[in-house]
């Protein structure tokens, strides 16, 4: 592994880690600020730009009482200023009155900027089995 393979896996943990900590500061220091930002959430329409994006994590974190995200890695690849992972999420999700577990399988696009990565695109499908 490289140290920019390195520095993206880092990126992509800080992510995951926020997301599970319902951490909406520290998501906000892992996304980039763009409108050209894009996340689709599984099973949901395309948000484009920050604002959008930050509105829909802190309406997921305020409706949870408890996550718990397992992911695992299918492929890394870094190019110039580009990256991208694609994963496998398993979310245990509770809330005031239900449990939800679920498996997506995700794509995380990163873009380096201003010698920083940042997450420019999670794009999470759900998985039927």
């Amino acid at each position: 592994m490289t140290d920019v393979e390195a520095e993206v896996l880092a990126v992509n943990e800080n992510f995951y880690r926020a997301f599970e900590k319902k951490n909406l500061e520290a998501m906000s220091q892992v996304w980039s600020q763009g409108t050209a930002s894009l996340c689709i959430h599984p099973g949901r329409n395309a948000l484009r730009g920050w604002k959008q994006i930050r509105d829909s994590w802190e309406v997921i974190f305020k409706n949870t009482k408890y996550l718990e995200i397992e992911i695992e890695i299918i492929n890394t690849e870094v190019r110039d200023t580009t990256a991208y992972i694609v994963l496998f999420e398993r979310v245990l999700q509770a809330s005031s009155n239900k449990t939800i577990k679920a498996e997506s399988i995700a794509t995380n696009i990163f873009e380096k900027m201003a010698g920083k990565w940042y997450l420019i695109h999670h794009h999470g499908s759900p998985l039927v089995r």
